[in-house]
């Protein structure tokens, strides 16, 4: 392995503001940080003098080569550092990002255009607001709008062409007056727009244009005596004043700001970020990141704020946090209130993150009891069963079928006492005919284990075979064909008396009925049962639904098949269209199909 020469790297080190990179032997990029002074932040890694944590050192230690990059000031060095870090995601690094995929609302590019919600962002779909961490409210504005506007929910292409030509006709929606008919031109695009328009004011934090717009119509109404008109604007014009009621408001003077709290403790940083729009909290997250090096709360805080104001697109000229920005943002204000409204808004962000790391701290405890509890489970099998190790990865094999048809064996795998689904298997017999449930054993569980061997993949610390003795020694024959019988411990459970039977003893091992590790196995054979039922019952019923349409003349199976892969139920095929039928089988044999669908359909 290969030392690094940090002596004549860090020659070449200018003492200028910028970011640089440490890469490890195979040339990946492992940590990207920004200086004031490139070679005293770079010389600080390497300097025996300093007492690194041990994080630190396992960075160091892992350093091949370095790269530095020259910027005008601290703040083109922020930008860069923070455009690297999500190019490359550096193992040491953290990454200022939240695992869930919060959902946006979506006013689309098209016309008359529809509000949807979704989670990945596309700037060619259509407007975006969000993202909501609170999905309850972003819920809530879309019931308002549902309420106070009439958007269309079709996926119709309302092109002015199209609706002049009467392609379209209005759907259930129209009648029970939730859409005002754009499909047919019984409303304008004009029209319309005009309410996407308050619909993204409200989206915005900007209430008063709706709130005017609807006071406007009301007394538009009343003086034309259409009194019925006015009393439905007035309506929304209440459920408006309404809604905006319940929305938190700090003071109509606090225009647009974003509120930053953060803390940490040993592993974490925690924060907390509202987005303040003329007068009102419009979003909230919480979210925690992991701890790599020894980053100082200030300039996480400062990414995180850089970060955050990019994904919400904030352009607030204020920003209030509890502790200072280590880099001044351009055209930005950092202010840390000590008194007034302001101030409010600071200790509503402190309680908000300490409430979030609180929460965090009890979910862990919680967990942490749950794995001993778990491990107590496992450690009492070990015993129960004499095996050797603990056995946290165990498999579970299962055999379906009734009256021998349709047979599948399913396989369902533990870990640390938890289901693994993504590890779940179900088998199709190859080599086994008709209802033999020892040769299908042997069949699935030679399968399984040989697959696991070619791949080098983990094997599992416990087989359970759902049967008695016959399951069991097919099992066993198998491990013993492909060499791990003795390496791994394979048990049968027997139905009958719930007794567990060893390879080569006709003496079962009973159990007590109320020990945790019985439960446990019991479980495992519940849940293979279940598992194999549920794709038997889904194999027999395409089975049935391809002898039905094998019944219709000139359709074998292969076509049968076909058809149902691509239709997913035979009433689809029933319905579908000649050009459907065509595309899918060509014109001639889809002609003679579907005139055979309209005579059976007929009867």
């Amino acid at each position: 392995m290969d030392v690094f020469d940090y002596k004549a790297a860090l020659a070449k080190v200018p003492e200028e503001p910028g970011v640089y990179r440490y890469f490890d032997e195979e040339g990946n990029v492992i940590y990207v940080g920004k200086a004031k002074n490139l070679k005293n932040r770079v010389s600080s890694y390497f300097a025996k003098s300093n007492q690194h944590d041990r994080k630190t050192k396992r960075l160091v230690s892992q350093i091949r080569n370095l790269e530095f990059t020259i910027v005008h000031t601290e703040f083109d060095a922020l930008l860069l550092e923070n455009t690297l870090i999500k190019k490359y995601q550096p193992k040491f690094n953290i990454l200022l990002r939240d695992d869930k995929m919060y959902p946006f609302i979506c006013i689309t590019n098209e016309p008359f255009p529809k509000i949807i919600t979704i989670r990945r962002v596309d700037k060619k779909l259509g407007t975006f607001f969000g993202p909501f961490a609170n999905q309850k409210a972003m819920y809530a504005i879309l019931d308002m709008f549902n309420q106070l506007y009439s958007f269309r929910t079709c996926n119709l292409n309302l092109t002015e062409k199209n609706i002049q030509e009467r392609k379209f006709k209005v759907c259930l929606e129209y009648h029970i007056g939730n859409c005002k008919g754009p499909c047919e031109g019984l409303q304008t695009e004009a029209n319309y727009l005009k309410e996407i328009d308050q619909a993204k004011n409200i989206l915005k934090g900007n209430m008063s244009l709706p709130k005017q717009y609807f006071e406007e119509k009301m007394l538009e109404a009343a003086s034309k005596l259409a009194f019925e008109e006015a009393q439905e604007f007035k309506e929304k014009l209440a459920y408006l004043v309404n809604f905006q009621s319940k929305s938190t408001v700090v003071n109509p003077n606090i225009k647009d700001v974003d509120v930053f709290s953060i803390v940490s403790d040993e592993d974490s940083f925690y924060f907390n970020f509202m987005k303040v729009q003329n007068g009102f909290i419009t979003q909230s997250q919480s979210l925690e990141v992991k701890k790599k090096l020894d980053e100082t709360d200030e300039d996480v805080l400062t990414m995180m704020v850089w970060e955050m104001r990019e994904q919400y697109e904030s352009e607030a000229k204020e920003v209030i946090s509890n502790i200072p920005l280590s880099i001044d943002l351009k055209g930005v204000e950092n202010t840390i209130p000590q008194i007034g409204d302001k101030k409010k808004l600071l200790e509503m962000s402190l309680k908000n993150v300490l409430y979030f790391k609180k929460e965090k701290a009890d979910r862990k405890a919680s967990e942490e009891s749950a794995g001993d509890a778990k491990m107590r489970i496992l450690l009492t099998l070990k015993n129960d069963l004499q095996l050797k190790t603990i056995p946290r990865h165990i498999e579970c094999f299962d055999n379906s079928n009734i009256q021998g048809t349709n047979p599948v064996s399913a396989m369902v795998c533990f870990k640390n006492g938890l289901p693994s689904k993504k590890d779940y298997r179900h088998f199709t017999p190859k080599t086994v005919e008709g209802p033999n449930d020892f040769a299908t054993m042997k069949e699935v569980v030679t399968r399984r284990y040989s697959r696991l061997l070619e791949e080098e993949a983990d094997l599992p610390d416990l087989i359970i075979i759902d049967g008695g003795k016959g399951q069991l020694s097919a099992s066993t024959d198998a491990l013993k064909s492909l060499g791990l019988y003795g390496k791994i411990p394979i048990v049968g459970i027997a139905k009958r008396l719930e007794e567990i039977y060893f390879p080569e003893d006709s003496i079962p091992l009973y159990i007590d009925k109320k020990s945790e590790s019985l439960k446990l196995i019991q479980r495992l054979r519940d849940e293979a049962h279940r598992f194999g039922i549920t794709k038997h019952r889904d194999k027999r019923s395409k089975n049935f639904i391809i002898s039905q349409l094998e019944s219709i003349d000139g359709i074998g199976k292969h076509t049968a098949e076909k058809l149902l892969k691509h239709f997913g139920t035979v009433s689809n095929i029933y319905k579908a269209t000649l050009s459907d039928l065509e595309a899918i089988l060509g014109k001639a044999k889809a002609l003679k199909l579907k005139e055979q669908l309209d005579i059976i359909s007929d009867q």
